[in-house]
C-alpha cells in the first residue's frame, strides 16, 4: 500500500508534464502559422507596392487588345527602374480631367459583405482591383522628344517623320489613325498615349484642350501592363509591338 500510494503522485506528475509538452507543441505550431501568415501578408504587400498590381478594364477604349471585364497585371518597376518604351500599354493616374469620359478602371464593388471583404483582401496583396479608381490604361505612342503627327496623306500616324503601321488598332482601312488630329512634340518627362480603339477612346488626342495638352507625366505612370490574368479564356501576354516602332528615328528614347 505504501509503495502504491507513493507511486500515484509520480504518475500524475508524468501525465501533467506530458499535457504541458503537448500544449506547448500546439502553441508553437499555432505561433509558427501566425508568423508565416503575417510574413506572407507583408511580402504580398511589398510585391504590390513595388512589383506588380492588378487592374480592371471597364471600357472599350483598348479593344480588341483589352476587352471589357478583363483583369490585367501591371509591372510597377516600369517606369520606376526601367524606362517606358513606345508601344507599351501603361496604367496611369488621371493627369487632370480625363475621367469625365467614364473610363475610370474601377471594378464594380461586390454587394455581398463576404465577397467585398475578399475583394479588399486580394487588393491588399496586389491581386484585387478595389483600389484601381482614378486610373486609366492606354498605349504609349510618343516618348520624350518625339514629334508625333496625325495624320499623313495615308491617314497614318508618324513618329519623327516615320509612318507606323499599327496592327493592334481597330481602325478601318482609309480611316484616320486617331480620334482627333494632332501635331505635337512630347516634352521631357511626358508621354503621348492613345487607345487601341482609336475612335472610342478618350486619350491624348481627345484632351489637347486641357492644361496638360493631352500629355501624361511619366511620374503618373503606375506601371506597364504585361499580361491579361482574367478571365482564363483571355489569358495572354501583352506585346509592345517592337517591330512597329523599330525604324523610328531616335529623337526620343
Amino acid at each position: 500500500m505504501t509503495d502504491s500510494t507513493t507511486d500515484q503522485p509520480t504518475t500524475r506528475g508524468r501525465q501533467g508534464s506530458g499535457n504541458r509538452s503537448r500544449g506547448r507543441a500546439v502553441w508553437l505550431f499555432v505561433r509558427d502559422i501566425i508568423v508565416i501568415f503575417i510574413v506572407a501578408l507583408l511580402v504580398s504587400f511589398l510585391i504590390k507596392t513595388f512589383l506588380i498590381r492588378s487592374f480592371y478594364i471597364p471600357s472599350a477604349s483598348m479593344e480588341d487588345t483589352l476587352m471589357i471585364n478583363d483583369r490585367i497585371i501591371v509591372n510597377e518597376l516600369e517606369p520606376k527602374l526601367m524606362p517606358v518604351h513606345r508601344g507599351d500599354i501603361v496604367v496611369f493616374t488621371d493627369p487632370g480631367g480625363w475621367l469625365t469620359g467614364g473610363e475610370n478602371i474601377q471594378a464594380p464593388e461586390p454587394s455581398n459583405p463576404v465577397a467585398r471583404g475578399l475583394s479588399n483582401f486580394f487588393t491588399f496583396i496586389g491581386l484585387g482591383t478595389a483600389d484601381s479608381d482614378n486610373h486609366l490604361v492606354k498605349r504609349v505612342i510618343g516618348v520624350p522628344g518625339d514629334h508625333v503627327v496625325c495624320c499623313n496623306t495615308l491617314n497614318q500616324i508618324t513618329v519623327n517623320g516615320t509612318p507606323i503601321k499599327e496592327p493592334y488598332t481597330t481602325v478601318q482601312p482609309g480611316d484616320q489613325a486617331a480620334g482627333s488630329p494632332f501635331d505635337v512634340t512630347v516634352p521631357p518627362g511626358d508621354l503621348w498615349v492613345l487607345g487601341d480603339n482609336r475612335h472610342d477612346s478618350a486619350d491624348s488626342s481627345a484632351h489637347q484642350s486641357l492644361p496638360s495638352k493631352g500629355f501624361v507625366p511619366e511620374k503618373d505612370v503606375v506601371g506597364r501592363a504585361f499580361v491579361i490574368s482574367w478571365p482564363i479564356s483571355r489569358w495572354s501576354w501583352l506585346s509592345n509591338y517592337p517591330d512597329v516602332f523599330r525604324g523610328i528615328g531616335q529623337s526620343g528614347k
